[in-house]
């Protein structure tokens, strides 16, 4: 390969999180409502018709689609169709740092002012319960952490004897923190607590 060759495709590349385009992109929105004692945060219980995490608590959100502008744009969509109510209905959007799930998943969470609430009407087909919560709850009770740890184990025709150390090689351990935020009878955790205890950072 000619060395004008090479230079050009540096020139041309675009800097990426290497392997991100195999991800999954999701966006969702955490959002705040006003109520008569104080700003709330909205929550959705998922529909126990739903495939994946029938039950389990979340914001609104979902697949960014071809048709979303950006990542803004697919969090304000999926706001609009599962809490059934309009555009101009949000407000002062703002994001929050993106994360990666360590099963192949890129998430852009944002934050963002739900107006008129009683105006909402859920998709039942998505929605099976609304509830709230006061952000000075979340100010004075911080979430339980839980740690998962996660073990290697290479496959049956892994190639040990192409690495330092054969089967003895000393793999790196890793684990996953789980966030748990219990309120009456309702429990947050996974990603949901996660935005939900980063958002809380950035205002406290």
């Amino acid at each position: 390969m000619e060395r004008e060759t090479i230079l050009t495709n540096l020139k041309n590349h675009v800097p990426k999180i290497l392997g991100s385009e195999k991800f999954s992109k999701y966006a969702v929105m955490l959002p705040l409502i006003q109520k008569e004692d104080g700003i709330h945060v909205l929550f959705e219980v998922r529909s126990q018709h739903l495939r994946r995490q029938p039950g389990e608590i979340c914001f609104p959100g979902g697949r960014i689609d071809p048709v979303d502008v950006d990542e803004k744009a697919a969090a304000i969509r999926e706001t609009t169709e599962e809490l059934g109510i309009k555009r101009e209905d949000i407000s002062e959007v703002f994001p929050l740092d993106f994360m990666f799930s360590p099963f192949g998943m890129m998430l852009y969470p944002f934050v963002g002012f739900i107006h008129n609430p009683d105006s909402i009407h859920a998709n039942p087909s998505e929605v099976g319960e609304l509830f709230s919560v006061p952000v000075a709850f979340f100010i004075e009770k911080g979430p339980e952490i839980y740690r998962i740890e996660f073990k290697a184990e290479p496959e049956e025709n892994f190639p040990f004897d192409l690495i330092p150390g054969g089967e003895n090689y000393k793999w790196r351990t890793r684990a996953l923190e789980e966030f748990f935020y219990l309120y009456e009878d309702k429990v947050i955790w996974g990603l949901t607590a996660k935005i939900l205890a980063h958002f809380i950072e950035m205002i406290r």
